[in-house]
């Protein structure tokens, strides 16, 4: 009979936010899959719990999964965690989970520590609707497309830095949504030194520009604001029926084309029509 993977997240920070259930399902895990073992070792050892440990990283996530999934359906569980936060999120636990799927094993998400949403809920930023970008390339060019890509995003942004490139980051982002958008940056998420910063972009890069930055960071950004929508006019109504009549339609249908492209009633551009 085949095992299961289990998605267990782990504190991004306070120790003291695994829960109950992660705990057990570790502690009954056949093996556990580990993005650094040494980190996980020291969150086992607190927790008191001694389990066999496999590496799964970026760099060898091709090889080590396919072992992971032969295990798997021997019938092993496997429970996979990375450094901090939920598997499988800006995490290379994403492909795990797409072998598992694609050789019918079961997966199991405990819910958990998550750096986005915990960023998010205390930005002060809009959270109904909201994109996680995660970390942008260091490739220029694929850096500069993905920032063009969010331009006109009016849902509110999330990406996470290091310390060492954040000023960076926060100028490219500044160059592409301008330096009044809000910002709020949280950094050290849970741990002693949490922090809330709500700002514009062009203060922010003034600020850790005069004081380097420490810790990682969530940077939660304003979406950009709604397009104003220009309300059409009778006179545009009657251009617009005389532009379709001139290509070729009847009068009935330029007025109800009409109608659908400028979002008007059809009885107003109807009445304007009558003035062709």
């Amino acid at each position: 009979m085949a095992g299961m993977l289990y998605l267990v997240p782990t504190p991004i920070g306070n120790l003291g936010d695994i829960s109950e259930r992660c705990r057990r399902t570790l502690e009954e895990a056949d093996f556990i899959a580990a993005e650094d073992t040494r980190v996980s070792l020291k969150l086992l050892n607190h927790l008191g719990i001694k389990k066999s440990l496999v590496s799964y990283y970026e760099h060898n996530k091709a090889f080590k999964g396919e072992k992971i999934v032969e295990r798997i359906l021997a019938g092993e569980t496997c429970a996979l965690v990375s450094d901090a936060g939920s598997p499988a999120i800006s995490d290379p636990g994403e492909d795990l989970v797409k072998l598992c799927h694609e050789a019918g094993i079961v997966v199991c998400a405990i819910p958990g520590p998550c750096a986005v949403i915990t960023a998010l809920s205390i930005s002060g930023q809009a959270t109904g609707r909201f994109c996680f970008e995660g970390f942008l390339s260091t490739a220029k060019k694929s850096r500069r497309e993905h920032l063009e890509s969010l331009e006109k995003e009016q849902r509110t942004m999330i990406f996470y830095e290091a310390p060492h490139k954040l000023v960076n980051t926060l100028e490219d982002l500044a160059e592409h949504f301008g330096e009044e958008r809000p910002i709020s940056l949280c950094r050290e998420l849970t741990k002693l030194h949490e922090e809330v910063v709500r700002t514009t972009l062009g203060e922010a890069i003034e600020k850790y520009t005069e004081n380097p930055p420490k810790g990682e960071f969530v940077l939660v950004v304003a979406g950009a604001p709604a397009e104003e929508k220009t309300s059409a006019t009778a006179e545009d109504a009657a251009a617009r029926v005389a532009q379709l009549m001139e290509a070729g339609l009847s009068r009935k249908d330029a007025i109800k084309q009409t109608a659908k492209e400028l979002d008007l009633p059809k009885n107003v551009v109807y009445d304007a029509a009558l003035s062709l």
